[in-house]
C-alpha cells in the first residue's frame, strides 16, 4: 500500500560543538606537517627576540654613547641596532613563508576529506541538509581556516613569545616598575574574557547564516527555470534579502564586539605608559634609574601591549576560524546511514528477479509510505508502477538500489537480501534513469563510460546504438567528445535521458 513520497523533510539544525576539540583537531591536521612547522618555530623564535633587543640598544646608545659623547660606541650600537631590524625582517619573512606553505597543504588535505565524505554520507543526509550549506563548508569555511594560518597563526605565536620574552627582560631592567606596570594585566584578562564570550557565539552565527545565503543561491541557480517558470522572482528575492540581512546583521554584531575590545586595549596601555612615565620619573629623580633605563622601559612597554593589541586584532580571524571548523568537523563525523555489513559479500552477476517480500518503510518516524508490499519482478519482465504524485513508485526505485533501508520485510535480488551485499558491488550492476537527467561535466562518452570507466570507445558506441542515441551524437559538433555543459543543459531532456540509458 502506498502512502505518499519524500516531501517536506525538516533541515537538521547543527548543535554547537566543543571550541577546544575543533581547535585540537584542526592542530592535528597541521601537525601533520611537523617538519616546515619546526621552520615555523625557529623562524618565530627569531622573530619574537629581535624586537626586544632594539629598546635595550636604544638605552644602551642614550647612557653609554650620548650622554658621554662616544660617538665611535654610537656608530656600533646603531650598526647593531640595524643588523638586529634586518634580521626581523628575514625571520618574519621566514616564518610568513612556511605558514603558507603550511596552510595551503592543511587547506587543501580538509577539503579532500570534505569530499570525500561528501561522497560516502547515505542519501537521507542530503535530504535534510541543503547543498549550498554543504558547499559552504567546503569553501567559505575552509576559507576563514586559511585566512587564520596563513595570516594569523605565526602571529600570534610571535606575539605570544614576545610578549612572554618583554615580561621577563623587563623584571630583569627594573622589577620595581616593571610590577607597577603589570598593575593593568588583570584588567587586561578580565577585557579579553568579557569579550571573548561574546564573540564566539557571534562568529558561529556568522558562519550559519553564510551557509543559509550559499543554500538559497544554489538552489535558486540550480532551479532557474522552474523559478522563471512560476514568476517566483519577487519572492525569492525578498527571501534572498531577507537571508542576506541576518548574515549582514550577524556579521556587523561580530565585528562590533571586536571594534569594542581595541578601545578597551588602548585605554589600558595609555595607563601603563603613564604609570611608567610617572613612577619611572620618579626613580630617574631619585637617582635610582637612568635616563637610558626609563627610555628602554617605555620601549618595551609599547611593545608590551603591541602583541596584546595583534593577538586581539587575529582573535576575530581565530573566532571565525574556529567556527568554521567546528562546522567541518560536524560533517566529517556523520556517518553513512546505510553501511555495508561486515560480512557483506560481492554481488554476483545479476540476472534480474526482483522480489519485495513484505516491505514497511517510511521517510520519517511514524509516517509510512509504504505498507506491507510485495512485488515480484523476473528477469526480462517490464513492470510499469502506475499512481498518484507522491504515492511511492520513487521509493520503490530507492529501496532497490537501497538508497535506504526498509522498516520491515526483505528487498531480495537473485534471491539475495540486498543488505548483505556490497552496496559498490550492487549498484554497479543497476541502471537508474530520474525523470531529471544529470548529466555530469566532461564529454558525452565520459557520460557514457561513468558507471564503467574501463570501457573502450567501441562498447561506448555500442551501449550508444543499443539505445538509439548514437545517431544524434554522431551529429553532435564533436561527436562522442562534444563537452557536456553544466547539468547537460545543451541537450534536451529526451537526449539527456538517452545518453543515461546508454
Amino acid at each position: 500500500m502506498f502512502h505518499g513520497g519524500l516531501r517536506g523533510l525538516a533541515r537538521t539544525p547543527e548543535k554547537p560543538r566543543n571550541r577546544r576539540q575543533a581547535a585540537r583537531r584542526l592542530f592535528s591536521y597541521i601537525w601533520a606537517y611537523r617538519l616546515t612547522l619546526f621552520l615555523v618555530a625557529i623562524t618565530t623564535v627569531g622573530a619574537s627576540a629581535t624586537p626586544m633587543i632594539v629598546p635595550y640598544l636604544v638605552g644602551r646608545a642614550i647612557d653609554q654613547s650620548i650622554v658621554q659623547g662616544d660617538r665611535h660606541g654610537l656608530a656600533v650600537t646603531m650598526g647593531m641596532l640595524a643588523g638586529v631590524i634586518a634580521a626581523g625582517y628575514v625571520f618574519n619573512a621566514l616564518s610568513n613563508y612556511s605558514m603558507a606553505v603550511i596552510a595551503q597543504r592543511t587547506l587543501q588535505k580538509l577539503r579532500d576529506d570534505i569530499f570525500e565524505q561528501i561522497q560516502r554520507l547515505s542519501i537521507r543526509y542530503f535530504d535534510t541538509h541543503d547543498a549550498g550549506d554543504l558547499m559552504s563548508r567546503l569553501v567559505n569555511d575552509t576559507d576563514t581556516i586559511n585566512q587564520f594560518l596563513s595570516n594569523g597563526l605565526n602571529r600570534t605565536l610571535i606575539s605570544a613569545l614576545s610578549l612572554t620574552g618583554i615580561i621577563i627582560v623587563m623584571l630583569r631592567l627594573q622589577t620595581r616598575l616593571a610590577l607597577v606596570t603589570f598593575l593593568v594585566i588583570p584588567f587586561m584578562v578580565a577585557t579579553t574574557i568579557y569579550f571573548a564570550r561574546r564573540a564566539r557565539k557571534a562568529f558561529r552565527r556568522t558562519r550559519e547564516t553564510i551557509g543559509a545565503v550559499s543554500a538559497e543561491l544554489e538552489e535558486n541557480i540550480s532551479g532557474v527555470r522552474e523559478v522563471q517558470a512560476f514568476a517566483r522572482e519577487r519572492v525569492n528575492v525578498r527571501r534572498f534579502y531577507e537571508l542576506n540581512m541576518a548574515n549582514r546583521d550577524a556579521n556587523v554584531y561580530a565585528r562590533t564586539i571586536t571594534a569594542a575590545f581595541m578601545p578597551a586595549v588602548d585605554i589600558l596601555s595609555a595607563i601603563a605608559m603613564a604609570i611608567v612615565a610617572g613612577y619611572g620619573g620618579y626613580l630617574a629623580v631619585r637617582g635610582q634609574a637612568s635616563i637610558g633605563l626609563i627610555v628602554a622601559f617605555l620601549g618595551y612597554v609599547q611593545r608590551f601591549f603591541m602583541p596584546i593589541r595583534a593577538i586581539s586584532q587575529l582573535y576575530t580571524t581565530m573566532q571565525s576560524a574556529l567556527a568554521g571548523a567546528e562546522r567541518i568537523f560536524h560533517l566529517l563525523d556523520e556517518q553513512p546511514e546505510i553501511q555495508d555489513a561486515p560480512d557483506a559479500i560481492e554481488m554476483p552477476p545479476i540476472r534480474g528477479h526482483v522480489v519485495f517480500d513484505h516491505v514497511y518503510f517510511g521517510y520519517k518516524p511514524g509516517e509510512e509510505v509504504l505498507h506491507d508490499i510485495c512485488l515480484e519482478a523476473r528477469p526480462g519482465q517490464t513492470i510499469a508502477l502506475v499512481g498518484p504524485t507522491g504515492a511511492g513508485k520513487t521509493s520503490i526505485v530507492n529501496l532497490l538500489m537501497r538508497f535506504y533501508d526498509v522498516w520491515d520485510g526483505a528487498v531480495l535480488i537473485d534471491g539475495i537480501d540486498i543488505r548483505n551485499v556490497k552496496q559498490a558491488s550492487l549498484r554497479r550492476q543497476m541502471g537508474m534513469v530520474l525523470q531529471d537527467t544529470f548529466l555530469f561535466s566532461g564529454t558525452v562518452a565520459d557520460n557514457i563510460r561513468y558507471g564503467r570507466l574501463d570501457a573502450t570507445d567501441e562498447e561506448v558506441e555500442a551501449a550508444a546504438r543499443l539505445v538509439n542515441a548514437h545517431d544524434f551524437i554522431s551529429r553532435l559538433p564533436e561527436g562522442y567528445q562534444t563537452h557536456v555543459q553544466e547539468r547537460g543543459s545543451n541537450f534536451s531532456q529526451g537526449q539527456r535521458q538517452l545518453i543515461a540509458f546508454a
